[in-house]
């Protein structure tokens, strides 16, 4: 009888991962000692302090808002991952859940010169599908 390992990894994260790819069609990376890091790594990451996988955030900005300036996809990034050391825990969750959920306030140049205020989408709530969703096992 071949002996089985049961850890946490194949009773619950490897089981979870695999429903979520086979029956909701999620995208599935196993991080853990296997990430490589950089502009072009498995997730990336530039190091493993980043817990916001911005490509994959950039990518969606710029499919749900087709057409500005990279300067407003930067901002809206740079506004989604920033965190204030003297703010609370509670007021930080709130203001992100604020940005995710009615989207992200940004100002740039149009093609005229002049300074435009817009809201970026950050989901496309109406199409679920239309969203990028990925697990990231031992992140």
């Amino acid at each position: 009888m071949a002996a089985y390992a049961y850890s946490e990894d194949t009773l619950v994260q490897q089981t979870t991962a695999d429903y979520l790819r086979d029956e909701l069609g999620w995208e599935t990376v196993f991080a853990y000692n296997q990430e490589t890091f950089g502009a072009e790594s498995t997730l990336g990451r530039a190091s493993d302090r980043e817990v916001v996988l911005a490509r994959f955030l950039q990518l969606k900005l710029l499919e749900f808002n087709p057409g500005l300036p990279a300067e407003a996809y930067r901002e809206a990034v740079r506004r989604i991952v920033e965190y204030s050391a003297v703010q609370g825990l509670v007021a930080t969750n709130r203001d992100k859940y604020g940005l995710l959920k009615d989207g992200v306030q940004v100002a740039f140049r149009n093609d005229k010169g002049e300074r435009v205020r817009q809201r970026l989408r950050v989901f496309d709530f109406s199409e679920p599908a239309n969203n990028h969703f990925l697990v990231v096992r031992e992140l």
